[in-house]
């Protein structure tokens, strides 16, 4: 890996890198350049684009707490929303600030209340019970699109109100929603290109006549009826309340995946404990970090360790590096689901940290919990890693990366086995 890190030559005196975050080097492996931006200093320049970027736990974790600073209604991506007209109306959650995030947050916390998240849990656990169970007959399984992508789709779109599939749109929609946070490059093009029609549809489902009684939706819409929120800000709220459930556990349920079958052990540790389910998908989130990164926008000078950031900048935030930073996590390359991942911000942090967290949680503890079905300890095999396919704010490794699980069951048992595979999408907005 090339150097490309130059001391003090940014504003200020600041390290300065010529990295490219959206490049296909950094997107083929991003992690082998985490260490180099974490080290280069607190803050760093990024020549290529002419923005901040920060890679190390203490730094991320402050700007993430410190929205009054570190702004989010200018957009999370590289876009600059006082600048340009967004591609589509921004989440009022992903992509504002209080008083109007504040209202927003206020609708969705109550849709989504710990009553009703209990409520829901046993419908998870059962779907989580008859998905194994179809994949065990079945023999032979693709653990990205039978699993990772199968479980949320069939558990939340539902949950939410949506009752006819839409495994295609929503999937694309993802991916169309976070390859616009990076720059106009050809993955911008293509994603954009993939979906025509895509964003209507979401629309469209999102409205209130769209929905099924009593499901999240609905409960939303209850909010605008009680003046919290207005009519169309109630149907933006469903279009990142589904889009957040949905995306947040794919990723996170194709990189449990991936983990588990490139360690054995640990896969052997989780098939003698389940209770360590809940560990172990956390352990994901904090090793392999689904949302790899966002912008953050500053509303006033700021020092950080010596160096000035001025107002109306933009700052992209690591949020995969500072959950491998060696200063706040022991031995942070190794994925260990003993170990007490609390305080990782694979979901960020503070007041925009992702709305759909809970049921990505329940979700993939659910999922994670279906180990008891397929016994065996998963292996590895590897070959050159094609293109890369995603921009840095989400992981979609290259399918050098991404595990095809196998479950054969034979003498009564299942071995399931990682093969390659295209790796799932993420995120929320």
């Amino acid at each position: 890996m090339p150097d490309t890190t130059v001391e003090a030559a940014g504003p200020g005196g600041a390290p300065a890198s010529a990295l490219d975050p959206f490049g296909d080097d950094f997107l083929r492996d991003p992690f082998a350049f985490h260490t180099q931006l974490r080290e280069a200093g607190p803050v760093v320049w990024l020549e290529r684009y002419g923005v901040w970027a920060m890679a190390r736990y203490a730094e991320v974790h402050d700007a993430l707490r410190n929205w009054a600073t570190y702004s989010s209604a200018a957009g999370v991506g590289l876009s600059d929303f006082r600048k340009e007209k967004p591609w589509r109306p921004p989440s009022l959650l992903l992509e504002a600030d209080p008083p109007e995030h504040s209202r927003a947050r206020k609708a969705v916390a109550r849709a989504m209340s710990p009553r009703t998240i209990a409520a829901l849990r046993e419908d998870f656990a059962r779907e989580a019970d008859s998905l194994a169970a179809e994949l065990l007959a079945r023999g032979t399984v693709d653990g990205v699109t039978e699993i990772a992508e199968a479980y949320p789709l069939r558990v939340f779109p539902r949950a939410v109100g949506i009752t006819q599939d839409c495994r295609e749109q929503l999937l694309a929609y993802g991916n169309m929603a976070f390859n616009a946070f990076g720059p106009r490059n050809q993955l911008q093009a293509d994603s954009m290109a993939q979906v025509q029609g895509v964003a209507a549809w979401i629309a469209a489902h999102c409205a209130r006549e769209a929905l099924a009684p009593g499901g999240l939706g609905d409960r939303i819409y209850a909010s605008a009826d009680e003046g919290t929120v207005t009519e169309d800000e109630a149907a933006l709220l469903v279009r990142s309340l589904l889009t957040a459930g949905v995306d947040t556990t794919v990723i996170g349920l194709g990189c449990a995946l991936d983990c588990l079958a490139r360690d054995g052990a640990q896969w052997q540790l989780l098939r003698g404990d389940l209770s360590l389910a809940g560990a172990a998908f956390e352990e994901t989130l904090r090793y392999a970090s689904p949302v790899q990164t966002f912008f953050r926008t500053t509303t006033r000078e700021v020092e950080v360790d010596g160096i000035t950031i001025g107002a109306g900048e933009k700052v992209l935030l690591f949020l995969a590096a500072a959950n491998r930073d060696p200063r706040r996590w022991t031995d942070p390359d190794r994925f260990d689901i003993r170990r007490r991942a609390v305080g990782h911000v694979g979901f960020g942090y503070g007041i925009h940290a992702c709305v759909g967290a809970a049921f990505a949680r329940l979700e993939g503890r659910g999922a994670a919990a279906g180990a008891r079905a397929p016994r065996g300890i998963p292996g590895t095999s590897g070959r050159a890693a094609p293109p890369p396919q995603q921009h840095a704010q989400r992981l979609r490794l290259p399918a050098a990366h991404a595990p095809d699980t196998r479950v054969r069951p034979a003498a009564g048992a299942a071995r399931p086995q990682a093969r390659h595979h295209r790796w799932p999408r993420s995120g929320s907005t």
